[in-house]
């Protein structure tokens, strides 16, 4: 059970990333085989780009791999590094959790609204439902890696490691 806590993100990506080839994969032989489309699929692979990089963002902030501009950090004098970064990461949760809390606002709306994909006529929030909990994933990781690198900056990968 572990396991799977620690590395969920990659597990869906994963699941994601196959599905997501077979689907691409089904509708370019059905198009070359019969002159016809799965039209759908577009509607597949786009939102599954979306989930995709929701929790691929989770994997980067992780291991600390998100993108960073580092010249302010760099300029900095040793002593004001660590307090940069911690306003930097305190501004990174924020943003983390105000867009959880509007993608959750945004599936609420579609609930509520019962709006239906263009494809293949599916209630919308089924696309939207993982979106939140995704931006939460996100958060959390990066607030596991803000904390190691906090405690032990040279221990943790895009960092203080100059702290």
């Amino acid at each position: 059970m572990r396991f799977l806590l620690d590395e969920a993100e990659k597990i869906i990506c994963a699941v994601l990333f196959l599905g997501m080839t077979a689907i691409g994969f089904a509708n370019v032989v059905v198009r070359y085989g019969t002159n016809y489309s799965l039209a759908a699929t577009e509607e597949l692979l786009t939102n599954g780009f979306l989930l995709l990089t929701v929790f691929g963002a989770a994997i980067a902030a992780r291991r600390g791999e998100h993108l960073a501009v580092t010249l302010v950090h760099d300029l900095l004098p040793r002593p004001l590094r660590k307090p940069l970064f911690v306003l930097s990461a305190a501004l990174s949760a924020l943003i983390l959790a105000l867009s959880a809390w509007f993608s959750w606002v945004t599936l609420t709306n579609q609930l509520s609204s019962g709006i239906r994909s263009y494809a293949l006529g599916v209630p919308a929030w089924y696309y939207q439902a993982a979106v939140p909990f995704g931006f939460a994933l996100v958060l959390i990781r990066y607030l596991q890696h803000a904390w190691v690198t906090l405690r032990d900056p040279g221990k943790a990968s895009g960092g203080m490691s100059d702290a």
